[in-house]
């Protein structure tokens, strides 16, 4: 379209590609798709059978031929071939044609290499959307998604809780001052669950019920009224299946040492702030965002551990998503908001 901008032509879409889960922001109608970054492979014939809940329905219940794979470890793609082929999915069920091409913004985390980077622009291109695709930091996505003023000249710290990275970023002016990205997200918390009722149990429990534990019984910080919960898995000693019970101590205390990763990744990001937006930072607070954010107690261990007030976004898990939609609708955006592109 000669004149125009190129982002107007076709369907523009947001991704926010995450470890745990895909989140898909079409502008014009906002998010249309959120579901578990998870691929079911046919083993003898290499197909994919199910993508997104449809395979996560399948873990720990699928015949021998069936695979599930997870093609992002950390924020990143493990599995580039698994990782495209699921993006096509998603790209393709919100899509109005089988032959249109959508310009993308997809949100990586801070600190990825360019390799990584350039991973995950080749796979949204042979998924395909059109060149060339964009990259925003998750951080900055956050920071937009969860109403903060990014572009005015005062300090905006963020800290995004994902599936597989923590990014804690100070934003200034449009741009990101200082960052810090640490590989410890949901997915260690929900490990150290596992771990937990292994060495003091004796018991396996699968990642979907370390999940549930995480969400019903997890907490960073002593909770008003202590809970007991039964926990179901199968015994290490005999095979057999049986119920644990657990309280939220125990699960406090499993998740402490995650927790101050997270902790030290905040205070190692404030001593790397000019003072100036430091003192920004006192008095504004800092703002939590992504699944994790959702952990119990977690905002008032920070403000703790820190001395710095911690609020959680208003949609902490839609954060990204939102903030990299947003960014497509004010296409004037797209230039100061450090977003970066290759046009190979």
């Amino acid at each position: 379209m000669p004149g125009g901008n190129p982002l107007s032509m076709g369907r523009d879409v947001a991704v926010d590609l995450g470890t745990a889960n895909t989140l898909v922001y079409v502008k014009g109608q906002g998010l249309v798709l959120n579901e578990p970054s998870m691929v079911a492979v046919d083993t003898r014939s290499g197909q994919v059978v199910a993508v997104g809940h449809e395979a996560k329905r399948m873990w720990g219940r699928a015949p021998r031929n069936i695979r599930l794979v997870r093609p992002l470890k950390d924020g990143v793609i493990a599995d580039f071939d698994v990782c495209e082929q699921m993006l096509k999915q998603f790209l393709q069920r919100v899509s109005t044609s089988r032959w249109s091409k959508p310009r993308v913004i997809v949100a990586v985390p801070s600190e990825v290499t360019g390799v990584e980077r350039r991973a995950v622009q080749d796979a949204a291109e042979f998924a395909g959307a059109r060149r060339p695709v964009y990259i925003i930091e998750e951080a900055m996505a956050a920071a937009i998604g969860a109403g903060l003023p990014v572009h005015e000249p005062s300090a905006n710290l963020i800290v995004d809780i994902g599936g597989g990275t923590t990014e804690v970023a100070v934003i200034s002016l449009g741009g990101i001052v200082t960052a810090n990205s640490v590989r410890v997200g949901g997915d260690e918390l929900n490990e150290v669950i596992i771990a937990m009722f292994k060495r003091d149990f004796d018991l396996d429990i699968g990642v979907n019920t370390a999940e549930e534990v995480k969400i019903q019984l997890g907490s960073a910080w002593p909770l008003q009224n202590e809970v007991v919960g039964d926990v179901g898995g199968r015994d290490t000693k005999t095979g057999l299946p049986r119920t644990q019970e657990v309280t939220t101590q125990q699960v406090r205390e499993a998740l402490d040492e995650a927790v101050m990763k997270i902790v030290d990744a905040i205070k190692r990001t404030l001593e790397r702030t000019p003072p100036e937006l430091a003192a920004d930072v006192i008095s504004h607070g800092l703002v939590l965002a992504g699944g994790g954010a959702l952990l119990a107690g977690l905002a008032e261990r920070i403000t703790h551990e820190t001395g710095i007030q911690a609020f959680i976004a208003p949609e902490p898990l839609l954060a990204v998503v939102l903030g990299a939609g947003m960014t497509l609708e004010n296409l004037e955006a797209i230039k100061g908001l450090t977003i970066q592109s290759e046009f190979s």
